[in-house]
């Protein structure tokens, strides 16, 4: 099997390291990643300018550009075969709710989705890498079912994974998006030279974390898995829009 690696935390990440490692069991694999960190980089692309593409010393390979961009271009001309699959991660935080919009990890994984490939994002729910080999472990076991199993392909999972010892986990638990209460608002200050500067805010706190969701999951120590899907339609609000619009004319 072949298997593509990517993140957004940027290619010296020991979350991207940790789960390249993971996967060489299962065959060959091929670390395409950002060289800066990109969190909240979501699915953008670079087209004002060229990107390149360099070996790092440890034989990864790391673009100047988005966590999105990596994949696409591992996928439209720098791989000379098509992986089996592409997984990104491990990331340094959560991914969890209304985080997928913005996530870059969500994104490099999603890339690989779009061209019809299986595709996996991992996340760490609380930062700092303290049980990194921890998660490194769920991932090779995630995959492994992957390779042994009968879900559909293509498919995109969105995985967070407790920051616990291995055997204080509770197992695999398949969930959908929680929502956050709005972000907090940003904080401005004054640069040196005297310009108001803006930080965006922190995330908000779980809106909703009710049983079945993924801040419930990981809240009880489960690794939570939700299965992602691309279509934006708001299904529920055809029919409104359509008798809104009546006849469509101009």
């Amino acid at each position: 099997m072949h298997i593509l690696v990517s993140n957004d935390d940027g290619y010296l990440a020991p979350g991207l390291r940790a789960l390249a490692d993971a996967m060489r069991p299962f065959g060959e694999v091929t670390v395409v990643a950002p060289e800066q960190n990109c969190s909240g980089a979501s699915n953008s692309l670079t087209l004002t300018r060229p990107l390149s593409v360099r070996n790092a010393e440890n034989g990864y390979l790391f673009v100047n550009g988005t966590p999105t961009d990596c994949v696409h271009i591992a996928l439209t001309g720098l791989l000379d075969q098509r992986p089996d699959l592409v997984v990104s991660g491990i990331n340094d935080g959560q991914n969890m709710g209304d985080d997928t919009i913005y996530s870059g990890t969500v994104a490099a994984a999603m890339e690989g989705y779009l061209f019809g490939l299986p595709a996996i994002a991992f996340s760490m729910v609380q930062k700092g890498h303290a049980h990194l080999e921890s998660a490194a472990r769920v991932c090779a076991g995630i995959v492994e079912r992957f390779r042994t199993g009968s879900l559909p392909a293509p498919f995109l999972l969105n995985v967070n994974i407790p920051d616990r010892p291995y055997s204080q986990l509770r197992g695999l638990a398949c969930t959908r998006l929680g929502k956050r209460h709005p972000s907090e608002p940003v904080v401005r200050t004054v640069s040196p030279r005297g310009d108001t500067i803006y930080w965006v805010g922190a995330a908000g706190e779980a809106a909703d974390a009710s049983p079945g969701t993924d801040f419930h999951a990981t809240a009880a120590g489960h690794v939570s898995v939700t299965p992602l899907q691309i279509d934006l339609t708001h299904t529920g609000l055809l029919e409104s829009v359509s008798q809104w619009l009546g006849q469509g004319r101009l």
